[in-house]
């Protein structure tokens, strides 16, 4: 790979840590925002710069586009699409593992499972809106303060986790809607949130 300049190096850095700590890459303009540059134009020539350094890959064509580059032997992995989830109220699970997305390695912090379509606006101030593809990794552990998906009955929706006494806290980030409270051997924790896909390469 090529050398970087300083504030490469600092854009780097600045996308790794987004990643680790939200499992999403940043836009232009968070780039831009960051870095004190007049125009998302800035922020775009040094991106570029480093997708032709090789350290990344634009993918215009994906909200928060950016891929790190890891291993460029193993390019992407192909994830079903399994149903719908509610970021609302529970939503009932539809497993059709008929639709699959080549999804690039590196895109997120940690390699997604599954991907998994939204329906709702409940947690629309984490970014994640009606539509979207959010990015899922499989596991029945998480932590207070990650966004989780959470099957209650047969039912399932995304909220991020936390607890109350002895009861799961399941919280929205949208202020129209109540957190919900509901006894631990009534919610299964199907996985963790690691990113999410939309159709255009956000602003």
């Amino acid at each position: 790979m090529h050398a970087l300049t300083t504030r490469q190096a600092e854009i780097l850095d600045f996308i790794r840590d987004c990643l680790d700590r939200n499992g999403m890459a940043p836009t232009r303009a968070e780039v831009a925002l960051k870095f004190g540059f007049r125009s998302k134009t800035a922020a775009a020539d040094h991106l570029r710069a480093l997708e032709n350094k090789g350290y990344i890959r634009i993918h215009a064509e994906l909200s928060r586009g950016i891929q790190l580059l890891i291993d460029p032997d193993e390019d992407s992995d192909l994830l079903p699409i399994i149903g719908s989830v509610a970021a609302g109220l529970p939503l009932e699970a539809v497993e059709n593992h008929d639709n699959s997305l080549p999804v690039p390695r590196g895109l997120f912090s940690k390699r997604p499972t599954y991907l998994l379509r939204v329906r709702g606006e409940s947690m629309k101030d984490a970014g994640i809106l009606d539509g979207d593809l959010i990015a899922v990794y499989k596991t029945h552990i998480a932590r207070a303060g990650q966004i989780v998906i959470a099957r209650i009955d047969n039912e399932v929706t995304v909220k991020y986790l936390d607890y109350e006494k002895k009861m799961i806290k399941l919280v929205p980030a949208n202020t129209t809607f109540e957190p919900q409270l509901i006894t631990p051997d009534k919610v299964v924790i199907e996985g963790v949130f690691v990113g999410l896909i939309r159709d255009s390469f956000m602003n």
